[in-house]
């Protein structure tokens, strides 16, 4: 079953891995008509369409019918408000093979006794509220025909679920069942194949960027837009720098970065020479040398002022270290803040899964980190790898961005894999860049599993457009210099 914004991913990415948005509008009308054809044997039919890309679908249906019965169709405005090119493309082709077409009018339509059937491409996923003039008006149409004449809606029934909403016998649905359908505001339901490719599904592609990447308000000042936290560095300098750098090239408002004090007076001179990334990246140093529980009370301040917190990069490894990460993931808890953990983070957790058990928190291990969570080998083959991270993300109840020659992206129902990158992006830092960039989206407010499907893509194609440039010379900064480049692509 899919959503709105589910099913306006895979159209998008279906013309990222190779089937336009036109080659499915034609699969989507071609199969409705066949459907009706074989179910109803129609004299003739009128098509209700809208000026979207449902009503694209059903002009497409017009044209194939066309060829085996009388068809008219009616358009709920004038031509000149057709909203998508492929959409106004299919009604320039209905004209040309001289199809009759009515613009609804304020007193209705004549519909014909003769008509055996009647369509309803009005309005389909997009739709938000109660539908307006003319498609109420065009919905209470339809719907006095319950009961005499066959009703058809495409994809979804115009106004589904609402107050004013087509009643159809009948609903064909294109690639899966829509959420919210069922046979008493759908009619009988019948699921077709209108040539969604399998990488469409199988991976991430920029359709969960484009959807699902939230804007920036006009209205919003500083901080509405995230506010993020990275807990690291101490026996590494560079990790949680490059973190936070790609934390805000992901359009966060605001970066903390809590280390050492040695680690931030090192970060004070490098950020000195980029004071534009610098000027929201704000470097703390709040304790010696390796994180401990000393530390817990100034890190306790942070965390309330912070969306998400990413914990882990550059911190190294010692017992002392992991009791501090440990807490550090109670308080975040308790706080019910969202959580990246990352590098030595995940081996700490590691100690007692408890900590993180249905925390909805995203984890992004290689397959070694990954042993050392779970106590588990991974195959090479990537379907059984595929099995056991979503085993493993079910059963502590977090999204897993397991890294590798295809990224695995699992919340132990939903499955995603990425395979946006190049073999350069073994380069260290790489992924320090993809935590940082999982923690905006979460501080942005997007859902973790989606976070963690967004930023592998960011991450990826940043990488890709680096390597392009400097080939195996590219260093993780380079990847951080690229990711507007790729919000500025796709959103």
């Amino acid at each position: 079953m899919l959503s709105a914004k589910e099913a306006k991913i895979l159209d998008i990415n279906s013309e990222y891995f190779g089937v336009s948005a036109e080659e499915l509008m034609e699969n989507a009308g071609r199969r409705a008509s066949e459907i009706v054809m074989h179910r109803f044997e129609p004299r003739e039919v009128v098509i209700f369409c809208g000026l979207g890309n449902n009503g694209g679908d059903g002009l497409v249906m017009a044209r194939y019918l066309s060829e085996m019965c009388r068809v008219k169709v009616i358009l709920a405005d004038d031509p000149s408000k057709i909203k998508t090119s492929i959409a106004r493309k299919n009604f320039e082709r209905l004209r040309e093979k001289g199809i009759q077409v009515e613009v609804y009018g304020k007193g209705g339509v004549l519909i014909k006794d003769s008509a055996d059937v009647l369509v309803d491409a009005l309005l389909g996923v997009g739709m938000v509220g109660e539908p307006r003039e003319p498609y109420r008006s065009c919905i209470m149409d339809i719907n006095r025909w319950k009961g005499k004449k066959r009703i058809v809606s495409l994809d979804v029934p115009t106004g589904m679920n609402g107050k004013v909403n087509v009643k159809p016998d009948l609903t064909i649905t294109f690639h899966d069942v829509k959420e919210g359908m069922n046979k008493d505001n759908s009619g009988e339901i019948v699921v077709v194949d209108i040539g969604i490719p399998d990488d469409a599904i199988r991976y991430v592609g920029p359709g969960e960027l484009k959807i699902l990447y939230p804007k920036n308000k006009p209205s919003s000042h500083k901080g509405e837009n995230g506010r993020a936290l990275v807990i690291g560095g101490g026996m590494y300098i560079g990790a949680p720098a490059i973190s936070g750098l790609a934390a805000l090239r992901t359009g966060i408002d605001l970066c903390y970065i809590l280390t050492s004090k040695n680690v931030k007076e090192v970060l004070a001179e490098i950020l000195e020479k980029a004071p534009l990334d610098a000027l929201n990246l704000i470097v703390h140093g709040i304790f010696d040398n390796l994180l401990d529980v000393n530390s817990l009370p100034e890190i306790d301040r942070f965390i309330e002022r912070s969306d998400a917190v990413l914990i882990g990069p550059g911190l190294g490894r010692g017992k002392g270290i992991e009791d501090a990460v440990i807490e550090v993931v109670k308080m975040c808890r308790a706080k019910g803040k969202r959580m990246v953990l990352d590098a030595d983070a995940l081996r700490a957790v590691g100690r007692d899964l408890n900590v993180i058990m249905n925390s909805g928190a995203v984890l992004t291990p290689h397959s070694g980190e990954f042993f050392s969570l779970t106590g588990e080998k991974l195959p090479k083959e990537m379907e059984e790898r595929e099995n056991i991270v979503r085993k493993w993300a079910k059963k502590l109840g977090v999204t897993i961005l397991l890294k590798g020659e295809e990224d695995i992206i699992s919340d132990g129902y939903r499955v995603k894999r990425n395979k946006i990158h190049n073999p350069a992006m073994t380069v260290g830092g790489t992924g320090d860049v993809l935590a940082g960039i999982t923690l905006a989206l979460l501080a942005k407010g997007v859902e973790p599993f989606y976070s963690a499907c967004i930023s592998s893509f960011i991450n990826g194609l940043a990488g890709n457009m680096a390597f392009e440039e400097l080939s195996y010379g590219m260093l993780a900064t380079d990847i951080i210099e690229r990711i507007p480049d790729v919000l500025r692509k796709h959103l």
